[in-house]
């Protein structure tokens, strides 16, 4: 979905640089990727299916997401899906037609998964903005991403549990480590739906917003991540992933938390409290070139 003439207006007028849209490969491409300054937005655009995802659009998306990762000049991307849902999940059509030929996407020879990006390990930030049905696969995307802008009417759910279709884009390995194994299995087992004030209730969520605000809210989140100090920043988020998927021991986690954290003091750490010295950064200003003292709203 490309952003709305009012929205772009919105933005250039709050003196954002704003990239002319372009297409990852055509103009009626399964998804669409735009650049705001260093932000990217990667829209799934099948909206006659819900952005429902297929194998041609899952591979596209998985090449969005690699070239964002790629790019240096790109600090945050932000996911999401057109004209008024995020995705449906798997297209259930296209798996219809398999047959018994079922394609490998096994983990430990490709990293594209079914639904294209789920398995990669980003380096930096990803958003979801989250509008109407983000169930199965698509819950699974939402996943996949560090935060989630959800709307007040977005439904997530395991909805593939009726049909037989098991979560194999990362949905069994990330949900109990952002809800809890208890939550996790009611949502896993059942396949119930659950709103939005339910997900921020479980750590699912990480805003809830009024509806047709999560991609502009998500893009104010993205342009104040994209403030910070980007190595500092990316090597905390780094650590915190390995302490909760990797770390062999709380030792481990420590060590690496220290060992990789050090190499950032020199660059970023000591330019920092040389500005707080000097009085940036101060009364809650999170911009540290702003003297105002004006705080984030986010």
């Amino acid at each position: 979905m490309n952003l709305s003439r009012n929205l772009r207006i919105f933005y250039q007028n709050k003196g954002y640089q704003l990239i002319s849209p372009r297409t990852v490969s055509s103009a009626s491409s399964p998804v669409v990727v735009e650049n705001i300054g260093t932000i990217s937005l990667i829209g799934i655009n099948r909206p006659e299916r819900r952005n429902a995802v297929d194998p041609p659009t899952a591979e596209v998306l998985y090449k969005a997401f690699k070239d964002f990762e790629q790019d240096r000049n790109r600090s945050v991307a932000i996911l999401y899906g057109k004209d008024g849902n995020f995705c449906a999940g798997y297209d259930l059509k296209a798996l219809s037609k398999v047959g018994t030929q079922i394609p490998s996407n096994d983990p430990d020879h490709a990293e594209i998964g079914p639904m294209g990006p789920s398995r990669m390990a980003f380096s930096k930030p990803v958003i979801a903005a989250v509008s109407g049905y983000a169930v199965a696969g698509g819950m699974e995307l939402a996943m996949m991403c560090d935060l989630r802008v959800m709307e007040e009417s977005a439904k997530m759910g395991v909805f593939c549990r009726r049909f037989g279709v098991p979560l194999i884009d990362g949905g069994t390995v990330r949900l109990p480590r952002l809800v809890g194994l208890s939550r996790a299995l009611d949502l896993i087992l059942t396949g119930r739906e659950i709103g939005a004030r339910e997900a921020y209730d479980f750590g699912l969520a990480n805003r809830v917003v009024p509806d047709g605000k999560s991609l502009e809210v998500a893009i104010e989140l993205a342009k104040t991540l994209s403030k910070f100090p980007q190595r500092c920043m990316n090597t905390d988020r780094s650590s915190a992933y390995y302490g909760v998927y990797d770390a062999k021991s709380r030792k481990d986690a420590l060590q690496r938390e220290y060992t990789e954290g050090i190499k950032v003091i020199v660059e970023e750490a000591i330019p920092g409290a040389q500005k707080f010295a000097q009085g940036l950064g101060k009364h809650g200003s999170f911009n540290i070139g702003d003297q105002s003292g004006r705080k984030s709203k986010l």
